[in-house]
């Protein structure tokens, strides 16, 4: 039998076709797929996307007060993912200038992007202003002192939310905490009340302090910090209201809800998160007298990552007889996949030629980069017939693959296609050898020793 991922890897589309044992993604054959675009290959299942988007809408309407769920766009983003999140109904959580340009140029509604990060520059905030903003998540005093200028330059007002690190400490890897109090991310509790004061006695032509921001870290599978988030952030909405007489409306608790990569996980399920986190507003908001905010949530890994898959071919193979250890190499790697090697995160994977193969030998999977530590699955339980030409198909790459990829070694990047109703569609192009040169130079001393 094979060793195949569990139901909460496999995209919902996943199926192995009976009479010729081809694996289907949106009902294409897989090899088809690498037969028209080549690997290594992104590829984006329709169905699962959507599902997941619809998932999470589904599951927050029980939320008795107005509620605003946003695409975390840092997970994946494309001009394509743009139009298919807004056809859902969802806002954009853009974290950079090129995400927001992205959404720009794919004409998503300007009002229901919200911005966030620790370092917005001054032409990010000037690109962001100028066009147009829902919502500016501010981290420090440096933004509040930067939107305030190009905000009067622009004869704008501007509408934010404070980010805080509300100190909350949640169970998994030490990269993708935020929420604690030593975070690059956000105001500290102590500084909130300064953050204020700034607002409403220097800055209160231009911007318009609307509601609190937390996000308190990624690949989360517990309820209590998010139970613990709830009533802190609207014990700190009761406190300022109490001392400031001004009653926040929005209030944005992030993301984070986790995936399964491996069979071992156990992630909360949708609609657990949304009756822990929606029970628990309308309880405290209620105790303590305060009007149930609009409600902002911008997950991202969850909504994507299980939709997507990562074709590869496998190309050389070298086995160790002394240790016993088998390398199989594939064409890819570190360059359209860091997590493995950022901060060894674990994937679930199948031959996909060979889908019922028994896969019981273990292989690790190692990229075609110029580096020792470039290696993307340890102790892969292969078929023991694996060869050179094989196709490996690695589940839940949906999220932070395509989006941290890289040029490494000057390795043109991966297509995206996006796969449903029977047909593939191109999301984005593969690299040329001509678009890694295309913004390169030498410079006329150097073109004259170049040509002699």
């Amino acid at each position: 039998m094979v060793s195949s991922p569990n139901t909460q890897i496999k995209p919902l589309s996943f199926s192995i076709q009976e009479d010729t044992q081809d694996v289907l993604l949106g009902n294409i054959p897989v090899q088809e797929l690498v037969n028209t675009y080549g690997t290594p290959l992104y590829v984006l299942d329709e169905a699962t996307l959507r599902g997941m988007l619809k998932a999470y809408k589904n599951a927050f309407a029980s939320y008795p007060g107005p509620l605003e769920i946003l695409f975390a766009a840092k997970a994946n983003l494309s001009m394509g993912i743009c139009a298919l999140v807004q056809q859902e109904g969802f806002g954009i959580d853009v974290v950079s200038g090129g995400e927001y340009y992205t959404a720009l140029q794919a004409k998503f509604p300007l009002e229901k992007l919200v911005f966030n990060g620790n370092n917005k520059t001054h032409d990010e905030l000037e690109l962001t202003i100028a066009n147009g903003i829902g919502k500016i998540s501010v981290d420090n005093f440096y933004e509040l002192s930067l939107i305030d200028r190009i905000a009067k330059h622009h004869d704008k007002k501007v509408s934010i939310l404070l980010r805080v690190t509300p100190g909350i400490e949640c169970h998994t890897h030490d990269y993708i905490k935020t929420g604690l109090l030593d975070s690059k991310f956000g105001f500290p509790l102590s500084q909130l009340s300064s953050a204020i004061d700034k607002i409403t006695q220097d800055y209160s032509e231009t911007i318009d302090l609307i509601g609190l921001h937390a996000h308190i870290g990624s690949q989360i599978f517990e309820t209590q910090p998010y139970q613990d988030l709830a009533e802190v952030m609207l014990n700190l909405c009761y406190n300022i209201r109490e001392h400031y007489g001004m009653t926040l409306t929005h209030l944005n608790l992030g993301g984070g809800l986790g995936i399964a990569y491996q069979p071992s996980d156990d992630p909360l399920e949708v609609s657990v998160l949304a009756e822990t986190m929606v029970s628990k507003l309308v309880d405290y908001a209620n105790q303590i007298s305060f009007p149930l905010p609009t409600l902002i949530l911008e997950p991202g890994r969850s909504l994507i990552a299980t939709s997507g898959v990562t074709l590869y071919t496998v190309g050389s193979i070298k086995t160790i007889s002394e240790l016993p250890k088998t390398y199989v190499a594939v064409d890819g790697g570190m360059g359209d996949n860091i997590r493995p090697a950022l901060y060894g995160a674990v994937y679930s994977a199948l031959i996909a030629n060979k889908p019922n193969e028994p896969h019981n030998t273990s292989v690790t999977i190692a990229g075609k980069y110029c580096e020792s530590g470039d290696i993307l699955i340890r102790d892969f339980m292969a078929p023991e017939s694996i060869t050179s030409g094989d196709t490996l198909m690695v589940f839940g790459t949906g999220a932070y693959n395509y989006s941290m990829s890289s040029n490494y070694n000057r390795v043109p990047r991966p297509a995206t296609v996006l796969v449903g109703h029977g047909k593939a569609q191109a999301l984005v192009q593969r690299e040329t050898y001509d678009d890694l040169i295309a913004h390169d130079l030498i410079p006329e001393t150097l073109l004259t020793q170049v040509t002699s």
